[in-house]
């Protein structure tokens, strides 16, 4: 059965893909109303003079309107209090969708609208609107867990439904920048597997927007060699707050603006704050280890703006968040291998597990936006902390058993062990410590040129950006970590004079170091009627890092060209990609840190294309579908082996390699209102370690034969996610959300011994559906129809039902492995979580 919804999902891709387009009699206009902050305006009327329709903007601001094709028509933008606009655009082609964007001002105000049209994409970015995201199922509460799902190339790894890392294009969890309102965010170090994860810094409750880039991103983004998630917090200007409860846990938060000093519409206070606080003990219910899971993860932040005058804004973005994971285990019953041939372990345990992560980060922005109605210019002055203290401590131990399955269900000891192949003990114990804190003072700014070329219906621009950061690092990191294996009552490895332990790390490391990086980058826009629109980027990186005083300055470009009257745009990316380590790509597997490790390097180019289009007759249905094609040349790697979401590195400069694959995204409205998602990736991740030829075994082969690479940690041939939205079709307040995932299964090696035979095996494929029901309880255009509702005073009140991993499939999040006195190794699959159901209420105010 398993199999059998795995092919329709495929056979509905191809089916989409393959869809012929019909003709169409009309176009659409699309975009977004904003002040000059960039805060949205909400119930701007906006209207087409030739047909006599209009629309309003909704709370984000943004509106679409459907017009004739192959006809001229002018755009009308107005609302109380504000100056208004118009827009004349030339005739549509069939089917097309055009993206009009405006800045309104108020009658107060001196300066001139600022109508934008935007034809073509960011430059590669995929941007979304949160709030159609408030309402979907995840397990872990965080955005980033539903990357995948709507960002090409991305997937959890082998930390699966439990962890909000993600992995992008052949990259690991450590390969992704993130940044929020231009502040860049830290992740943990010392993080192992998913139910040690609590709740990453972005607030979605406090969200506007995000931006995402799997690869061949600008210069102004910092030096990692994956992606860019690139998110913006709300600007309000009126009191909204909500409150959301579910079994996994619950969020609050409130939001306003005040004036102050006067009555001036620029003299605003504005307020962000949100709390969030998360359980996941009912999800680890579902286990293959039974135990008293007790996790307990909360946090806190605040994103207050202050308008000193109409140019000068002053910004505050603070965060506190406190993450406990305590676990004590009991046992666990594993049955694993062949239907002919099925190995079972069980496992008593004694002692816990008790950590806790606890992180702060304070940034203060001030910003310089003058009005001018000619060549704008911003400047941004940026200063943060963030200060993290992370503690594990284990102490395991686990009184094994491990053999032959009686598989006969004839028999009365069916599942039983028949014939036991290894016996003992294996103790884990843990007590490490880290404190690190980064400091960071950045200035960055733009100016536009408005390039005068004397030519009707010809625009062109420059938009130049510069940025310069000094970043302090300081790291405190003790490691005081051993396990102890006893197989059959010896001690391995065994000696006949002393006690010896598997396996020992005593070390302490400090360190302090300081890096300068900036950035030079311009965009050149042109602009041309009846011909089409051209862009160009080229920027310059550098930085300097004073631990191992490397230095370097990497060139990236991007090229972007969409043809007049044709809903296609076509782009070209590439560059140089380096990755500085930070504290973890430093610490080799014995917890040595090696201080002249040089940057990671990559040389990438990505070429793709966005292609609008709609389908249907009585109801033109806008899709959007892309796709991008990459390669990426590695060198100077730090080799590394993942297990669950812990990477561990080698510590040194040791591997080369390559990424290469292809991505493809469909995404649009299957019914109206109700955005759905659809993505497939191929990829092929290989690596070789210097100074080892590597070896692969083919069938019937004992000694092996060598090869030139070898699969990364990473290599996944094959993922596929689909994201779908429905409603009933008379009731559109009952909806539905179905949430699907399959990837090709990840490679493994054995431990301590990866290398020549490197990550010779796989896990099993990954095969995951997530379903959620929400019905509203009350809306506000309500309130004449149901004026007793004890919901009339929330702005909206949504009940939600969740299953999670729908089919039950066993997915394997890691290997445990166990040594016996005969000197062989048994992989224990460690599985993720099982069916669970989660009820869930939201009010928004």
């Amino acid at each position: 059965m398993k199999k059998n919804y795995t092919s329709a999902f495929y056979f509905l891709f191809f089916i989409f893909l393959s869809i012929k387009i019909h003709a169409q009699q009309t176009a659409t206009i699309f975009g977004a109303v904003t002040e000059l902050d960039n805060a949205p305006i909400p119930f701007v009327a906006v209207s087409v003079k030739e047909i006599n329709k209009l629309v309003e903007t909704n709370a984000a601001g943004e509106y679409s309107i459907v017009v004739p094709a192959n006809k001229p028509v002018t755009l009308k933008i107005s609302r109380v209090g504000y100056k208004e606009a118009e827009k004349s655009l030339g005739a549509l082609a069939a089917g097309a969708q055009r993206r009009i964007d405006v800045q309104l001002v108020s009658n107060t105000s001196q300066a001139e609208v600022v109508i934008k049209d935007n034809r073509l994409k960011d430059n590669g970015m995929i941007r979304e609107n949160v709030k159609d995201f408030r309402l979907l199922p995840t397990t872990t509460g965080n955005i980033e867990s539903l990357l995948p799902s709507i960002a090409l190339g991305t997937n959890s790894g082998s930390g699966g439904e439990l962890t909000s890392q993600y992995q992008v294009r052949g990259g690991n969890y450590d390969e992704n920048l993130v940044y929020v309102n231009d502040f860049e965010i830290y992740r943990p170090q010392l993080i192992r597997a998913g139910q040690q994860e609590g709740l990453t810094f972005a607030n979605p409750d406090l969200m506007r927007d995000l931006s995402f880039s799997s690869g061949g991103f600008e210069a102004r983004y910092g030096d990692k060699m994956s992606s860019v998630l690139d998110i913006k917090y709300k600007r309000p200007d009126s009191l909204r707050g909500s409150i959301a409860g579910s079994l996994l846990g619950g969020s609050a938060h409130v939001e306003g603006s005040l004036k102050l000093k006067d009555t001036s519409d620029y003299r605003r206070f504005r307020y962000l704050v949100g709390a969030r606080y998360k359980t996941t003990k009912n999800l680890l219910g579902g286990l293959d280890v039974i135990g008293q899971y007790a996790p307990s993860f909360a946090d806190i932040q605040t994103y207050l703006t202050y308008d000193l005058s109409r140019a000068w804004q002053i910004g505050l973005l603070a965060n506190y968040n406190y993450s406990q994971y305590n676990f004590i285990p009991q046992s666990r019953a594993t049955a694993f291998g062949l239907i002919t041939f099925t190995l079972g372990e069980t496992v008593t345990f004694s002692g816990q597990e008790k950590d806790k992560f606890e992180n702060g980060m304070v940034g203060v922005s001030l910003t310089y936006l003058p009005e001018r109605k000619k060549n704008p210019f911003f400047l941004k002055f940026n200063a943060s902390r963030y200060q993290t203290q992370e503690k594990e401590g284990i102490d395991i131990l686990g009184s094994y058993v491990i053999g032959e399955l009686e598989t006969n269900p004839n028999k009365d000891n069916a599942g039983s062990i028949v014939n036991v192949l290894g016996e003992g003990t294996q103790q884990n114990y843990v007590r490490n410590r880290l404190w690190s804190s980064v400091t960071n003072i950045e200035h960055k700014g733009g100016y536009e040129l408005q390039l005068n070329t004397n030519k009707s219906g010809v625009t062109a621009t420059n938009f130049f950006q510069w940025g310069v950061k000094w970043q302090h690092e300081d790291i405190s990191d003790n490691i005081n970590e051993w396990e102890r294996i006893d197989s059959a009552l010896y001690s391995l490895p065994y000696s006949d004079s002393a006690l010896l332990l598997h396996k020992v790390y005593k070390t302490q490391n400090q360190l302090s170091s300081d890096r300068f990086s900036g950035f030079l980058q311009t965009t050149y826009t042109h602009k041309r009627d009846s011909v089409g629109e051209f862009q160009a980027t080229f920027g310059l990186r550098g930085q300097y890092w004073t631990l191992n005083q490397e230095k370097f300055i990497t060139p990236r470009v991007q090229l972007s060209y969409k043809p007049w009257n044709k809903e296609v745009s076509f782009r070209l990316a590439g560059g140089l990609y380096y990755q500085p380590a930070f504290y973890r790509e430093l610490r080799a597997r014995d917890g040595t840190v090696n201080p002249n490790e040089l940057a990671q390097k990559s040389a990438q180019v990505v070429a793709g294309m966005t292609y609008d289009f709609s389908i249907g007759s009585l109801r033109k249905i806008p899709f959007r579908f892309t796709t991008e094609i990459y390669y990426k040349s590695l060198w100077d790697l730090v080799s590394y082996d993942i297990n669950n979401v812990r990477v561990t590195y080698s510590g040194k400069n040791d591997a080369t390699g390559y990424v290469t694959g292809l991505d493809m995204r469909l995404n649009g409205e299957f019914v109206p209102g109700a955005e759905s998602w659809l993505n497939l990736s191929l990829l092929r991740a290989r690596e070789s370690i210097t100074g080892i030829q590597h070896l692969e075994r083919a069938v019937g082969d004992s000694t092996g034969h060598a090869v030139s690479d070898v699969a990364r940690p990473t290599d996944q041939l094959l993922t596929l996610s689909v994201f779908f939205q429905d409603y009933l079709p008379k009731n559109k307040n009952f909806k539905l959300h179905l949430s699907l995932n399959i990837g090709t299964g990840l490679p493994f090696g054995f431990p301590e011994k990866n290398d020549i035979y490197r990550n010779t095996y796989r896990y099993p494929s990954y095969q995951r559906v997530d379903i959620g029901f929400s019905y509203a309880l009350w809306q506000e255009s309500w309130k004449n129809k149901r004026p007793n509702s004890i919901f009339r005073f929330t702005r909206s009140a949504w009940i939600s039902a969740e299953v999670f991993n729908l089919t039950d499939y066993p997915n394997e999040a890691s290997k445990t492995w166990i040594k016996t006195i005969s000197n062989i190794y048994y992989p224990i699959p460690n599985y993720l979580t099982s069916r669970r159901l989660n009820l869930r209420l939201r009010f928004d105010f």
